[in-house]
C-alpha cells in the first residue's frame, strides 16, 4: 500500500492509503513498529485513510504507542492536503472517530480545518467528577487552574510565565496519567504574549512532547479566552511553526489554519 509521510509544524505522520481495501486493521504492535524512528518510518501518529460513508474519507489514528485516538488536527490538515490534491471539489470532508471535519485550502500548502465546536462539560473532557473547566480545582509541579477543553480529544491547559522554561518532560507524563482523566489527557503549557499571540508547547498523551499539536492549539485558544486571557483569533506558536486559530462566535466553531509538507513517499507492505 502506498504512504505518505507528512508533517504539519513538525507534527510528522504516516499516512496509509487503505481506500483500495477499505480498512486498516492495525493492531497496536504494527502501529508501534510502524511509528518507531528506529527500526521503522518513524512518526508521531500513524494515520489510515480509508473508504467511508459519510464523508470523502475516514482517518484513523494510532498514537507512537499504538493507542487509537479519535482527533489530530495537524494529521487532518495533511489529510485533507492529499485529498484535495487529487481535484474535484474545492474542499473536502473527512470522517473521524470525533465526527466529520471540514477542510478547505488556505493557500498552495496551507489547509484550513473546521474543527467543529470544544465540548466543555466536565462530563464532556471527560473528568472522573464534577468541576468547573474553564479553572480545574488542579495543580501539577507549582502550576494550578488550568483550563479543560475536549477539542476530539481531552486536553489540559495550565498557563505559564515563559512557555521556553515550563516544565514539560517532567510535569506532562505526570498528568497525562493522572486519576482525574479517566481517558489520559494532552497536557498543554500556555504562554499568552498577548491577546493575539500564544506560544505554546504539548505534551501528547501516547506521543509525548511533539513539535506541534493541532486540537492542543485549539483547546489553548479555547481555554485562554474563557479564562479572560485572549480573544477568539489567535496565532499559536509551537515548537515547529505556527497555527492560525479562531473561535468563532456565530456558530460555536473553531477552526485552524497551518501549513502542510510532503517529506516523501513510498510502499509499505500490507498487514
Amino acid at each position: 500500500m502506498r504512504y505518505f509521510k507528512m508533517n504539519g509544524c513538525g507534527n510528522d505522520f504516516v499516512i496509509i492509503d487503505a481506500r483500495s481495501r477499505g480498512a486498516l486493521p492495525l493492531s497496536p504492535a504494527q502501529a508501534r513498529a510502524i511509528a518507531d524512528r528506529g527500526t521503522g518510518l518513524g512518526c508521531d501518529q500513524v494515520i489510515a485513510v480509508e473508504r467511508s460513508m459519510r464523508g470523502d474519507a475516514f482517518m484513523r489514528i494510532w498514537n507512537a504507542d499504538g493507542e487509537e485516538v479519535d482527533a489530530c488536527g495537524n494529521g487532518a490538515r495533511c489529510v485533507a492536503w492529499l485529498l484535495l490534491e487529487e481535484g474535484g471539489a474545492a474542499w473536502r470532508r473527512i470522517e473521524t472517530g470525533a465526527g466529520l471535519l471540514y477542510a478547505l485550502r488556505a493557500g498552495d500548502a496551507a489547509i484550513t480545518v473546521d474543527m467543529g465546536s470544544p465540548l466543555l462539560r466536565w462530563e464532556e473532557i471527560p473528568l472522573a467528577h464534577a468541576m468547573d473547566t474553564v479553572r480545574l480545582d488542579f495543580s501539577a509541579g507549582g502550576l494550578e487552574a488550568p483550563g479543560a477543553v475536549n477539542m476530539g480529544n481531552p486536553h489540559v491547559v495550565f498557563f505559564v510565565e515563559d512557555g521556553a522554561k515550563a516544565a514539560v518532560r517532567e510535569i506532562g507524563p505526570r498528568v497525562e496519567v493522572d486519576s482525574l482523566f479517566p481517558e489520559k489527557v494532552n497536557v498543554g503549557f500556555a504562554e499568552v504574549r498577548s491577546r493575539e499571540q500564544i506560544r505554546l508547547r504539548v505534551w501528547e498523551r501516547g506521543a509525548g512532547l511533539t513539535k506541534a499539536c493541532g486540537t492542543g492549539a485549539c483547546a489553548a485558544l479555547v481555554a485562554a479566552h474563557r479564562q479572560g486571557r485572549a480573544g477568539r483569533n489567535a496565532e499559536l506558536i509551537l515548537d515547529g511553526g505556527s497555527l492560525q486559530i479562531e473561535w468563532r462566535t456565530a456558530d460555536d466553531r473553531v477552526l485552524m489554519t497551518g501549513p502542510v509538507e510532503l517529506e516523501h513517499s513510498g510502499e509499505i507492505p500490507a498487514p
